[in-house]
């Protein structure tokens, strides 16, 4: 059954933790070039980075990663790193997934799958099946993915189920068919390599997240890193709306910040 609800019509639960991070991985080239080395290699050392913020999440009680991968952008790069990078996407759905499995982590692809060849979507769809039942923790990709996309394909998703409701229909009608639809919105929303903008990811599920960018480029982002974005975060005042007087008023407040602040002191 879908999972989420919209944060602009009810107040979702939030704790000290992110339930749900969501992060633009962006900076592999341009660490690469750094080094001489070319920008293939930063995406190879990408995938090492995304090993270790996968453990990094599961180890806060993190319980949601969704990881823009490629967007339906990005087809417009070069056609050898286009290329390799579908090379990239078979090598880890034929490496990861079964690890992923054997830890117990749910594993979802969102976007437009009809680009990619055969194999490739044989593989995303496989590594569904083979995770589909485990809970512990929901490791998302979004491969040839756009927020623009994925309003326009739940509009249509919808109205071919439900016709009566073209002429009217809310939120509520639309949310199920979204492609994250199995998730509670993003409370943390990471942008890595400088740039500040979220770059058609997740538009309609950002709307109330908290935004964080760093100038640290994606395979330099080490648990560290991931610990001062989750440490900003707690530093935010979520209202969905509210004043911060009516904030104030819940007890469990404090206990939550010492709780969030003793569990971030084992990662230093």
């Amino acid at each position: 059954m879908p999972l989420t609800t919209s944060s602009t019509r009810e107040i979702p639960e939030t704790g000290m933790i992110p339930r749900h991070i969501a992060i633009i991985m962006d900076g592999n080239g341009r660490w690469a070039k750094k080094r001489f080395m070319p920008r293939v290699a930063g995406h190879k050392r990408g995938v090492e980075t995304v090993r270790t913020a996968i453990k990094a999440c599961v180890d806060r009680g993190v319980e949601y990663l969704t990881l823009f991968a490629f967007s339906s952008e990005n087809w417009r790069r070069p056609a050898d790193e286009v290329t390799f990078l579908m090379q990239l996407f078979i090598t880890v759905l034929e490496q990861e997934v079964v690890k992923l499995h054997e830890n117990g982590i749910r594993f979802k692809v969102i976007g437009d799958l009809s680009k990619f060849e055969p194999k490739i979507v044989e593989f995303i769809r496989n590594g569904e099946t083979l995770t589909a039942n485990n809970t512990r923790f929901t490791l998302t990709i979004a491969a040839n993915y756009g927020g623009r996309w994925d309003i326009m394909q739940a509009v249509h998703r919808m109205l071919e189920q439900h016709p009566e409701l073209a002429a009217c229909f809310e939120e509520k009608d639309l949310m199920q068919y979204f492609s994250l639809n199995y998730a509670p919105e993003p409370d943390l929303f990471i942008r890595t390599g400088g740039e500040k903008r979220i770059s058609n990811f997740l538009l309609w599920q950002l709307a109330y997240t908290e935004l964080y960018f760093t100038d640290t480029l994606w395979p330099d982002f080490d648990t560290r890193a991931l610990n001062l974005a989750i440490q900003s975060y707690q530093q935010r005042e979520r209202r969905f709306g509210r004043t911060s007087e009516q904030l104030q008023i819940a007890p469990s407040a404090n206990e939550l910040r010492e709780i969030a602040t003793e569990r971030m002191a084992k990662f230093q």
